[in-house]
């Protein structure tokens, strides 16, 4: 089934780049006349299996039915599409969060309160990112010194890269609006300087534990304002909105 009113995916664009040799023969297909897991499909080596939402028994929670079978209910719209991308592109990762999802489960069931550990793997999963920074980056981004971060320090972002894993936020910069925050995931452990997708895979599998992420690990970036990703960041009055470059909670 063709997808109808499908947006333009511009996949030059700095938080789309890294996915276009792949995503876009999927695209491709999926405008072709092919459901997404289909068009999903069509790439080699998958990690898991595509299938119709359909195939999701009324009644069972989607992350146990992905544990269990390794099926991946999809439907045909830009969420799941770029969910589908994470999974190729980040298969240990997405493999460790449906583990860590599915014992949640197991233990508290499905109930109206996910619990902190659920949250954390939703928020991760769902407008999740990885930064590999130099140390004064992370502070002052930790700091939410916005002006510091992202003007003062603009030359250091040379030897930073930002990782997406949430498919909600892909799917959100697919029309791309200055709002559009990423919660970036504090880890335990160095990431290595420039690593590969695949190496980050690896480490951030190896990375998340329950304990860790019931502490909701996460800071904020607005990530058109990272430097080099929007051309109108590159006048500086782009950080003085408050609205979007938020101080700190007092207290």
């Amino acid at each position: 089934m063709q997808p109808l009113a499908l947006p333009p995916i511009a996949w030059s664009a700095p938080w789309f780049a890294p996915m276009q040799p792949i995503g876009q023969p999927v695209q491709q297909h999926w405008l072709a006349g092919h459901t997404v897991a289909e068009a999903l499909h069509a790439q080699p080596h998958l990690p898991v299996r595509f299938v119709p939402q359909a195939e999701l028994p009324d009644g069972m929670a989607y992350e146990s039915f992905i544990f269990q079978t390794g099926h991946v209910p999809t439907r045909d719209n830009l969420h799941d599409f770029f969910n589908g991308l994470i999974w190729l592109h980040y298969p240990q990762t997405k493999r460790r969060l449906n583990q860590l999802q599915a014992e949640a489960i197991a233990m508290q069931g499905v109930g109206a309160v996910r619990g902190p550990v659920r949250d954390a793997i939703t928020v991760l999963d769902e407008n999740g990112a990885v930064l590999d920074a130099p140390e004064l980056l992370w502070q002052a981004l930790l700091a939410r010194d916005w002006r510091r971060l992202l003007v003062d320090l603009r030359p250091l972002w040379t030897q930073a890269r930002l990782y997406l894993l949430g498919h909600a936020l892909l799917e959100k910069l697919v029309q791309p609006r200055k709002s559009i925050t990423a919660h970036v995931y504090r880890p335990q452990t160095i990431l290595a300087p420039h690593s590969s997708v695949a190496a980050v895979d690896r480490w951030l599998a190896h990375e998340l534990a329950a304990p860790h992420l019931a502490t909701k690990p996460f800071t904020p970036l607005p990530v058109l304002g990272v430097p080099g990703w929007w051309a109108e960041s590159e006048n500086f009055s782009f950080y003085d909105d408050s609205d979007v470059f938020r101080s700190p909670r007092r207290g």
